[in-house]
């Protein structure tokens, strides 16, 4: 029979760290990563046949569980009509245009295969609309691996082989700071061409910006003439039909998309006003292509899911569900450990995190022993059958498939092992 220890051995011998992307690892909670085999709604199968209640949920896209039905049944029926066309077809105009229908001030888009290579496009397409080269994010935001966004703090590179000349002209602030953004502007907005952020960053965290600070950012960018990019590749027809585009009222002026849209299929997305979009090769300067982009699979599998979570209306009861899970998760927590929990929530997504005395809106204001604390709770939960992303600085979520039986199971089941074990 297969075994954890087994397989790891092979991947350690012929993939760097074992792990195709970094995260898989359990590098940041300690022990060697489960290897699973099957999927099916809220729920995984490792090769040994043990059954996990899924709250990694691939880390954002299946926001329907694993395996739907009718997403299956799309996916089933694409596999006898075609693998890849490479050329012109129906399915990624269907999909562009119902975006495009649901979030009208996205007028034009472009399918790549990545959240990363949307990212990378639109950093290209934003210097030459504007003829400027500053590029502006927020620490503690990801947009990818692309090499002049791997920058940490001060134009100061967060990756080995990412060179000083690859960075020097992106500059990164403290999320939730009005006062740092003002003089930022005042010194460089008139040589700024993009400022990029998560509207809600959840990529270290869930990190839920004030309005009036994504408000003063969008202001900023519109009075020294600099292009504004809303970065939803995990919110993006997650927390809402129209993201948080629709949640906060600000339209920017590109916005990049990715996991929902592909239905669990690679993919990635970024959108924008004409004007912009039409600099684009063939008919503009800017070159970007890709061989794989707009693979039939993701496009009729992004476009059934969308097309399912706006028929079924599934946004506002899936928020109630997430919100009611996690207080009484919370409570559970805080009676058998004393590790003062305090977790969060906003729409499907929410986040394990200790007590903090205000609401944490920047990344310093994260717990120094929030990681130690976090990896105790997470093999806890895995020996009750309950997976996690296996870093306390991902976010976790529900799906449509995670119902409320499902969600009283995995409630027992936490528990249960609480009892059993105490966590100092």
């Amino acid at each position: 029979m297969l075994n954890y220890k087994d397989l790891w051995k092979r991947s350690l011998a012929v993939v760097p760290s074992g792990v195709h992307s970094p995260v898989r690892s359990f590098a940041s909670v300690g022990g060697e990563p489960i290897f699973f085999s099957k999927a099916k709604g809220p729920y995984l199968w490792d090769i040994k046949g043990n059954k996990y209640i899924d709250f990694c949920l691939a880390f954002g896209p299946l926001i329907l569980g694993h395996c739907d039905p009718e997403i299956s049944h799309v996916i089933k029926e694409t596999a006898e009509n075609a693998d890849c066309f490479g050329a012109c077809e129906p399915y990624s105009l269907a999909l562009a245009e119902f975006i495009n229908r649901e979030l009208p001030f996205l007028e034009k888009i472009r399918f790549v295969s990545s959240g990363t290579e949307a990212v990378m496009s639109t950093l290209r397409l934003a210097r030459a609309a504007t003829k400027r080269e500053y590029v502006l994010k927020f620490e503690g935001c990801y947009h990818g691996h692309v090499d002049s966004l791997l920058v940490r703090a001060g134009s100061i590179p967060d990756s080995a082989g990412v060179t000083k000349i690859q960075s020097q002209n992106t500059f990164v602030l403290s999320l939730d700071d009005e006062n740092s953004l003002e003089e930022f502007f005042q010194k460089n907005g008139k040589k700024l061409a993009l400022a990029i952020i998560e509207p809600l960053p959840a990529n270290n965290g869930l990190v839920v910006q004030r309005h009036s600070f994504l408000q003063k950012l969008a202001d900023l960018c519109k009075q020294y003439g600099a292009l504004l990019c809303f970065d939803e590749v995990i919110s993006g027809f997650r927390v809402a039909r129209q993201g948080m585009a629709g949640l906060t009222g600000i339209q920017a002026d590109f916005t990049c998309l990715g996991k929902i849209i592909g239905g669990g299929f690679p993919v990635g997305a970024y959108c924008g006003r004409q004007e912009l979009m039409d600099l684009l090769a063939p008919e503009g300067p800017v070159y970007q292509a890709g061989t794989l982009s707009a693979n039939p699979f993701g496009m009729r599998a992004g476009l059934a899911t969308l097309e399912k979570c706006k028929r079924d209306a599934i946004y506002e009861p899936l928020a109630e569900l997430t919100k009611d899970f996690c207080q009484t998760l919370n409570t559970l927590l805080n009676t058998y450990t004393n590790l003062n929990w305090d977790l969060i929530s906003f729409a499907s997504l929410f986040w394990l995190k200790n007590k903090t005395p205000e609401t944490i809106r920047s990344i310093s204001a994260i717990p120094k022993e929030h990681q130690q604390n976090y990896a105790k709770i997470f093999h806890l939960f895995l020996d009750a059958g309950i997976y996690l992303p296996p870093s306390g600085f991902e976010v976790c979520f529900l799906s449509l498939a995670h119902t409320a039986e499902v969600l009283d199971e995995a409630l027992e089941k936490i528990k249960k092992k609480l009892r059993n074990q105490s966590i100092i």
